[in-house]
């Protein structure tokens, strides 16, 4: 004699709606897997240096944060002064003070004379400050800005496209201008600062000694 049916459970509203919200949970957490994979976190977390910097980042330079979480930047993409596609893993090699700057934001313009003199001092085979002009509104002010201020120390790199402001915002590393990174020899996030920063001080030189022993 075979055995009776199980009967099967029931496929109630309830059961569906549970159902529902799983399968969208899951979209969600996949699309924002894929859209992060390759740029989010492809770097290894370095808490020691974090905590390095961290312990460097005083005075004129205390509101820099050490991070190290993961974050990387070698595939962030932007155009020297003559229109030549770049990125930061051009400069692989290099430890970098990366600042994100604008013409129309006052505390970015304040700012530009201090890297340029950090740049003097510290430019060399193993450092390098390293600016790009984002967020301009109309193409051109930026390099024009940049040219009045002669600053001969700072190459001029360009995000016409607003892609580097927006990767800032979507990783919630900064919503503003200017935002510093700091970044090792293979491009991956050692620190961040929102906001202008008196570079060239003690306070400054400090943090950059300390970043290239890391």
């Amino acid at each position: 004699m075979s055995e009776p049916v199980k009967a099967r459970p029931m496929l109630t509203p309830s059961r569906m709606a549970v159902a529902a919200v799983l399968i969208v949970a899951l979209a969600i957490a996949i699309t924002y897997f894929v859209s992060n994979a390759g740029t989010a976190m492809p770097c290894a977390p370095q808490s020691a240096a974090a905590e390095k910097l961290d312990a460097a980042a005083t005075g004129e330079l205390a509101a820099l944060n050490g991070t190290g979480t993961g974050r990387g930047y070698a595939d962030l993409a932007f155009t020297d002064k003559d229109g030549k596609p770049m990125s930061i893993k051009d400069f692989a090699g290099k430890t970098l003070l990366v600042n994100f700057w604008a013409s129309w934001c006052i505390p970015c313009r304040a700012e530009m004379p201090a890297l340029d003199k950090l740049a003097a001092q510290e430019d060399d085979a193993n450092f390098m400050v390293l600016p790009v002009n984002t967020g301009e509104a109309q193409p051109g002010k930026g390099k024009e800005f940049f040219n009045a201020g002669g600053w001969t120390h700072l190459p001029l790199y360009v995000d016409d496209k607003f892609a580097v402001l927006e990767r800032l915002k979507t990783t919630a590393v900064s919503l503003g201008l200017p935002t510093s990174l700091l970044l090792d020899r293979k491009g991956c996030e050692l620190g961040v600062l929102q906001g202008p920063a008196v570079w060239d001080s003690p306070d400054g030189k400090r943090v950059i000694d300390t970043l290239k022993t890391l």
